[in-house]
């Protein structure tokens, strides 16, 4: 089966699992597993920050965060598609109590502009509006395609926020395949962010796990966050093991999937029916309308899984990702695929 629902299902490589079979462990909500303090450690230095925490999952950091940096009653700013706003289950209302405010992004890159939030600010604090409490970015974007934003774009939104005393945290699942993608460094597309989540098990390819990243104060509030949340694990260096290898040597191969992608969008350019811009896939993601073929994503999406391949779709999209699972025969056979079931 060609698996392109996710990056999240990839498998463990086997250096991960041999490191997970010998990971040195200790009981990690005393702070005394070896691992984790490691892997924690090192993520802090990667991003050249004060401290991190490794958590169980990207959704966990996320809503941490927001918890840490808000009041009861905050609004939080956030592109309306951004993954806290679509895909976290209305998590900040029910655990932080306070309101996302959606902003659409005129480019529809997923990245929005000072000019696009300015005016959805409250920073006057009239009682009649809640307060703007935090602003939430997300690179790469998910739901726009895997797109990119720029170190500069993001210390412009981060001066500006922070002018105004409002702290931002980014959603940086992906950051990884954002800073491949830009031919830079993780620490200078996020130096200015007030908190940072990336993911150990989408692209980087670890079986579990997502991490924290920003001053020690945020760090030492969001340890006890977690332990509230249920996320305090116990020998967790079992998964931190694999997690350390995922830091240290994933980011090499992502160009990869990257060119993987990129040969997979040229190819669907090429079909009838089939909409898509191949120079806008800088990532691992992968989203074209399939409107113009006369047959829904649903039913594509179901040929395909006859053919063994996995994809989602939904409206009049298909989206697929690529990771280390995926070959450029697998691609190529993914295209073949595509053709069939386009013109059925």
């Amino acid at each position: 089966m060609i698996d392109l629902r996710s990056d999240t299902v990839t498998k463990p490589t086997d250096a991960m699992r041999a490191a997970m079979a010998s990971a040195e462990v200790g009981d990690d909500v005393y702070g005394e597993d070896p691992t984790v303090n490691r892997l924690q450690d090192r993520a802090a230095e990667v991003f050249e920050k004060e401290a991190a925490l490794f958590v169980p999952s990207g959704c966990m950091a996320n809503q941490i965060a927001i918890k840490v940096h808000t009041d009861l009653g905050d609004e939080v700013v956030i592109e309306d598609r951004g993954h806290i706003y679509l895909h976290e289950m209305g998590s900040a209302s029910v655990i932080s109590g306070v309101l996302l405010r959606p902003i659409r992004s005129r480019d529809r890159s997923g990245h929005l502009e000072w000019s696009e939030i300015e005016p959805a600010l409250h920073i006057d604090h009239d009682y009649h509006g809640s307060a703007t409490g935090l602003i939430c970015l997300e690179n790469s974007h998910n739901m726009a395609g895997g797109t990119v934003m720029s170190a500069h774009h993001c210390k412009d939104l981060c001066d500006r926020a922070h002018a105004h005393n409002i702290p931002i945290h980014l959603d940086g699942a992906r950051i990884f395949n954002a800073a491949v993608a830009l031919d830079t460094t993780v620490a200078e597309l996020t130096r200015h962010c007030d908190s940072i989540q990336f993911c150990l098990s989408k692209g980087l390819g670890a079986p579990v796990g997502s991490m924290l990243v920003g001053s020690r104060g945020f760090i030492d509030q969001a340890r006890a966050w977690r332990k509230r949340l249920g996320g305090g694990m116990r020998q967790a260096g079992i998964l931190a093991a694999a997690g350390l290898i995922a830091l240290e040597e994933s980011p090499k191969r992502l160009h990869e999937d990257h060119a993987n992608a990129r040969r997979l969008a040229e190819g669907l350019a090429e079909i009838d029916g089939v909409s898509i811009d191949p120079k806008s896939v800088v990532t691992n993601i992968v989203i074209f309308d399939v409107s113009a073929t006369g047959r829904t994503p649903a039913a594509i999406c179901e040929d395909l899984k006859q053919q063994d391949i996995l994809a989602l779709g939904w409206d009049s999209v298909i989206r697929v990702v690529t990771h280390n699972g995926n070959s450029t025969e697998d691609i190529d056979y993914v295209i073949n695929a595509l053709v069939k079931s386009s013109s059925l």
